[in-house]
């Protein structure tokens, strides 16, 4: 049975992805605590790419147990990844690499998502002696910046081998070191993870069409972060995809009906076939072709539902009847 408060969601990203145990090991990290009302939370999906050695695991949870869940995880996979080992075309910092909090109802404020981020962080700091966070969005008080100003801060975007730990600024915990580098953890509204592959092995092609697309461009797409990466022969389209609440969502005082705490948060976001289809004619342009799409996780609107359904049905486990999604 699920709470009555609404949920909350963590996309939580990883530096491993070849170790298929330790990624299963961190899922169940996240759903051992249970209690006599049901389960507290549950693992929705699993993303891994090989080539990246990067994994996505999409935890769900009332907002009052996400902390415990997320925190459990996080626990697991600094016991298991010791990032001065680990290999990946991918940019990170940190075994555990980011901690994104987001609504996913209505009843659910950002203000309270920061509140269990930086939570998250302070207790981890204290747990894992040696770990080491930056904070963003509702977690960053008081100025509140956002994840890729503050990733720019700290230098992730060239965050591979042979890093001097010593010249990283950090928020809580530890000076960063090699063992456990250094953690994203904030919160704000719900960020798609959407990547376009491209027939080409032409990186700076890539890099025009990830910039044409952002939201920050003059024809970009609104809400769009863009990188491209080599990925297994061809050139990806990395998209985060930040979404806005709608303006006039209808909202009661809570009378103790479930039905308002249960009422998902409306969003706009630039869908993952606009995406595509923006990509697809860039690349056109240039004679290249498409190899693909692919969501990692879910929609806002479809974790909302796969989540209560999840956790209302008791299976903490989800990602495992949906299978792990390689790439």
């Amino acid at each position: 049975m699920m709470s009555s408060r609404g949920l909350g969601i963590c996309l939580l990203n990883v530096s491993e992805a070849r170790n298929r145990l330790i990624i299963e090991n961190i899922a169940l990290a996240a759903t051992r605590s249970t209690g006599s009302s049901g389960i507290l939370s549950s693992v929705l999906n699993i993303f891994q790419d090989i080539d990246y050695n990067r994994s996505v695991l999409t935890i769900a949870a009332p907002i009052n147990n996400l902390k415990a869940a997320v925190c459990g995880a996080c626990a697991e996979a600094y016991r298991q990844i010791d990032l001065s080992k680990q290999e990946g075309v991918h940019p990170r910092l940190g075994a555990v690499d980011l901690i994104p909090i987001y609504p996913l109802m209505s009843s659910v404020s950002l203000k309270e998502c920061g509140e269990v981020a930086y939570s998250i962080a302070e207790d981890l700091s204290t747990e894992i002696p040696g770990s080491s966070f930056f904070l963003f969005g509702s977690a960053d008080w008081p100025e509140q910046r956002g994840l890729v100003p503050r990733r720019k801060d700290v230098g992730w975007f060239k965050g591979k081998h042979g890093i001097d730990w010593s010249k990283f600024n950090h928020d809580l915990g530890a000076p960063p070191s090699s063992r456990y580098g250094l953690t994203g953890c904030g919160a704000s509204h719900y960020v798609t993870n959407c990547n376009v592959t491209i027939d080409t092995q032409d990186l700076e092609l890539g890099r025009e069409i990830a910039h044409a697309i952002r939201a920050t461009t003059p024809r970009g797409l609104p809400g769009i972060q863009a990188m491209a990466f080599p990925h297994e022969g061809t050139i990806e389209i990395a998209c985060n995809v930040d979404s806005l609440p709608r303006e006039k969502q209808s909202t009661r005082e809570n009378d103790g009906d479930d039905t308002d705490q249960n009422c998902p948060i409306t969003l706009d976001y630039s869908s993952p076939e606009t995406i595509e289809q923006r990509v697809k004619a860039l690349a056109g342009e240039k004679g290249i072709g498409m190899v693909g799409t692919a969501l990692i996780g879910f929609r806002p609107e479809e974790a909302c539902r796969l989540a209560m359904d999840a956790l209302q049905s008791g299976n903490d486990q989800l990602w495992k009847s949906r299978g792990v999604l390689l790439m």
